[in-house]
């Protein structure tokens, strides 16, 4: 009887483990299929990639490299399936890819994206920066060095990690460039986290035409009358709003299930408790720029002024004409991670930063917003700004103190060194948990070619 009980006993716990497992596992099923699914679908439509190569690099890790993915390019569509679950993210021009979730197909595709003003000019016609015609301007850089670096780099792997495209610009223009076979300047390449940065740069701009004031509260309905009513749009742009959060990208973290779980990003975020009170901790939030963007949003009339509003007051004027910047099946923006440009749209963004918010002559975000933007935040113990990352601390000991960058999941890097007249832009897949990129010897190699 004693020998029946402890069977029974440990056949009931195998089964109560077996139980957990595939509820957990089938919690972690819709993250799984949807970063196949919508990362796969931006890579073929957006960015122009082969599907075998981005399954053989960007998704070639964990759970994701057991999805089967089927792609229609009739309807410009990807469904990724694993085990007993799929998602299905589509294309749609304007908007980029969406991944499905909540709200019908039909629905979306039954929305147009606004008929954008187009640039006055042709990129290929005019000179940099707003143009693609490089001229013979020589800075003093070691250009021999930086050829090797860039070899080293894009050729070679020698600083470790995967590096797509490579681009510096010394005293504003352009003195080395590479990319990988399958990418070229016209590459559109996925910014992650560096969206965040261009989240700044709407904020500045709206800010500028006083239609902003960060230092108030932002009157979100849903924290009227609780410790999330006095958060101020500084609060989220520094990262010290206090709302609970999890940035963890190994597990079903707030991260994940905002990006692949959630129909409206935004309003994940919103609905999260507070566990500070706002301006006493810092932690980094993706969930924080997609609360950005819905105020951004808020600011409009209409979808169609919204969406339209960054290509007229940002990438147009910045020699950016093309990036395309995705939204959530919502329509808002995904200003924390979905935005697509290529390496030297993202080398003029740096530009525009270096030269205090003034492009080609024409000043695009306010006076002194460069400034607050690379201010320390005041818990973040020298390491952010306002939605752009520091080195006030050092952890890059190579680069200047004065250096601040844009940073994005799996070594996406805008850096920025006044003090050097350097932007310095690596692309890529160089993911942390296979030893990631070196990125302090790169920067020290280069600077290594600067002029005495």
């Amino acid at each position: 009887m004693t020998k029946k009980r402890i069977f029974y006993g440990v056949l009931s716990l195998i089964g109560g483990i077996i139980i957990s497992a595939a509820v957990y596992i089938n919690t972690l099923l819709p993250i799984i299929t949807g970063y196949a699914a919508k990362n796969l679908c931006s890579a073929i439509f957006v960015s122009g990639r082969e599907q075998k190569n981005v399954e053989a690099v960007d998704l070639h890790f964990s759970f994701i490299k057991y999805t089967t993915n089927s792609v229609k390019y009739d309807e410009k569509s990807v469904t990724s399936r694993f085990l007993w679950r799929k998602s299905k993210a589509i294309y749609r021009e304007g908007f980029g890819v969406t991944l499905l979730r909540d709200i019908p197909e039909s629905t979306l595709r039954k929305l147009k994206y606004p008929a954008c003003t187009a640039p006055s000019y042709l990129q290929d016609s005019i000179s940099w920066p707003l143009g693609n015609i490089l001229p013979d301007t020589v800075t003093g850089i070691d250009l021999p060095a930086l050829g090797e670096i860039t070899k080293k780099l894009v050729d070679n792997n020698e600083y470790g990690g995967n590096a797509f495209a490579f681009i510096v610009l010394h005293k504003g223009m352009p003195v080395a460039e590479g990319y990988k076979p399958q990418f070229n300047r016209n590459t559109r390449f996925l910014s992650w986290s560096v969206a965040k940065s261009f989240t700044n740069a709407t904020v500045g701009i709206l800010v500028k035409e006083g239609k902003i004031d960060i230092s108030k509260p932002t009157g979100l309905e849903e924290w009227k009358g609780d410790a999330r009513s006095g958060i101020t749009l500084n609060n989220l742009l520094q990262m010290q709003s206090g709302l609970r959060w999890n940035e963890d990208y190994g597990n079903r973290s707030s991260v994940n299930v905002m990006l692949h779980c959630e129909s409206d990003m935004s309003r994940y975020a919103v609905e999260q408790p507070s566990d500070y009170p706002p301006g006493t901790f810092w932690y980094y939030s993706s969930g924080t720029a997609n609360i950005v963007n819905y105020l951004i949003r808020s600011n409009f009339a209409n979808d169609s002024l919204y969406y339209s509003f960054v290509h007229t007051a940002l990438f147009n004027k910045v020699g950016m004409p093309d990036v395309v910047f995705e939204s959530d099946p919502s329509g808002t923006l995904v200003g924390s991670s979905y935005l697509y440009a290529t390496a030297r749209d993202y080398a003029r963004f740096g530009l525009l930063y270096l030269n205090d918010g003034v492009f080609n002559g024409e000043r695009i975000l306010p006076e002194g917003w460069v400034k607050y933007s690379t201010t320390v935040a005041s818990e973040s113990k020298g390491e952010y700004g306002a939605f752009f990352w520091l080195n006030k601390s050092k952890k890059l000991p190579s680069a200047p103190e004065d250096m601040y960058l844009c940073v994005g999941h799996d070594g996406q890097r805008i850096f920025i060194m006044p003090s050097q007249n350097l932007v310095v832009v690596v692309l890529g897949y160089s993911s942390t948990s296979a030893g990631g990129m070196d990125f302090d010897r790169l920067l020290k190699d280069l600077l290594g070619t600067l002029p005495v």
